[in-house]
């Protein structure tokens, strides 16, 4: 079997998959840029949204994980050429997923005030932060769904319709922002941080839609799940699992470092809150490369055809080291006016602009990282990326952040330990992946 691996076809996969990938760190990126140039209390604001966007975040890449399941399975059995065999499965991941987001959002909103205390979160920043969530987290099932659609169109190869999806869905979201947040004189009030949760809500509502309609109309894969279960089914569950276990160590790491930029005060969480969206968008930004090797490592595997896998993996390394770089020079050529975006508050900007410099700097280490992580969900390799998520995390960023907060680092502290933590999320699967199948590539 041919598998186009040129940087023409990766890239009609990539930059589809890019643009919506970036969906939901523009809606949270949205949200603290319209949130923190409000009238009243911006600062507190911006912090709130910012505590409970890494939560949000957290219960979204917990459950998200979906999409990669479905994607590694799918691609596996189109590179087979099998597709019928799991011509159900989608439907039964979708049904499950969403089931489980209902009963986590009846288990957090009546905790909510309770969740966001362990963020150090207190007085107005607290009440700002309840108020957010149980707006925000009502679209939960909703980004669930479309998540999983992704997924199953990603694993047939597609990622045009996630990507009109996705502009759709965000441009909604800004304008709904606008109007919602400051309001239309004379006829709808400035609602504030509450304007902001529901725009991002019945943006999702809108895309959540779009994915019925889209999934329905240009594939043959049904959304009404039937049963008895797929056999992949277990499988499926196994992966999530493994995911699930990765997921919690990856959500320790953005506790811990949300928590302690919380209790350096409100400015140094207003700061860390701009940093680590736009480390997050970055990151969803090289996403759209990760998919192309989630996608098309899936197919090749699937194929067992090893020698195209390497070559693959060659390419997205140096495709990989050329788009960090560049993130790294746009971020550094826009240093003082990124800031402002977000902010006129001098304090914020100050502590902003003392670490966004280590944020640019591991961008190329960033985007090797996401990358592998993006080709070994292809392969279904999960129990390993689950190890190696939990090495990174708790022997590597903890003792890290530990050591250097009791120095007095503050931010840097956290933005330290996340490049070491990056470091070692990607060294191990690079030699892992060679060690699989540079053997096997030398036997086909």
């Amino acid at each position: 079997m041919n598998t186009d691996l040129s940087l023409k076809h990766i890239n009609k996969l990539a930059i589809p998959a890019l643009i919506s990938g970036v969906s939901e760190p523009i809606l949270s990126l949205t949200d603290a840029a319209i949130v923190g140039n409000i009238e009243v209390n911006a600062t507190e604001s911006l912090a709130a949204v910012g505590i409970v966007t890494t939560f949000i975040s957290m219960l979204i890449w917990v459950l998200g994980q979906t999409r990669s399941a479905i994607s590694s399975i799918v691609s596996q059995y189109v590179g087979a050429n099998k597709l019928e065999v799991i011509k159900n499965l989608p439907s039964q991941a979708i049904f499950i997923i969403t089931s489980l987001s209902v009963l986590i959002i009846l288990g957090t909103f009546p905790l909510a005030r309770s969740i966001f205390k362990l963020y150090n979160a207190s007085d107005l920043i607290l009440d700002y932060s309840v108020v957010y969530y149980k707006i925000r987290v009502l679209g939960f099932p909703f980004t669930l769904f479309t998540i999983a659609v992704f997924g199953a169109f990603r694993g047939l190869q597609n990622t045009f319709y996630p990507m009109v999806i996705a502009i759709i869905g965000a441009v909604s979201n800004i304008l709904l922002d606008i109007i919602l947040v400051y309001g239309v004189k004379d006829y709808i009030p400035a609602m504030h941080i509450e304007g902001a949760a529901y725009a991002s809500v019945i943006a999702q509502m809108l895309m959540a839609a779009l994915s019925a309609f889209y999934l329905l109309k240009k594939t043959n894969i049904p959304l009404k799940p039937s049963f008895p279960f797929n056999a992949e089914i277990k499988r499926f569950i196994l992966m999530i699992l493994n995911l699930f276990v990765r997921t919690i160590a990856l959500n320790v790491t953005l506790y811990f470092a949300s928590a302690y930029a919380t209790s350096y005060g409100a400015e140094y969480i207003a700061a860390y809150t701009i940093a680590i969206n736009l480390w997050f968008l970055g990151a969803f930004i090289v996403d759209g490369y990760a998919s192309a090797g989630n996608i098309l490592s899936g197919k090749l595997y699937g194929a067992k055809d090893y020698a195209s896998l390497i070559l693959l993996s060659n390419k997205l390394i140096k495709y990989a080291v050329i788009i960090g770089a560049f993130l790294a020079i746009v971020g550094a050529i826009v240093y003082v006016p990124i800031g402002r975006i977000f902010t006129k508050e001098p304090k914020v900007l100050e502590a902003f602009y003392d670490v966004f410099w280590i944020v640019l700097l591991m961008q190329p280490l960033c985007t090797i990282a996401f990358i592998f992580d993006g080709i070994f969900k292809g392969l279904g390799k999960m129990k390993f990326l689950r190890n190696v998520l939990l090495f990174s995390t708790f022997l590597v960023f903890l003792p890290i952040l530990f050591w250097l907060d009791s120095l007095d680092y503050k931010l840097h502290a956290i933005f330290i330990g996340i490049t070491f933590w990056v470091i070692a999320r990607g060294v191990p699967l690079i030699i892992k992946f060679r060690q699989l199948f540079l053997p096997l590539a030398q036997n086909d």
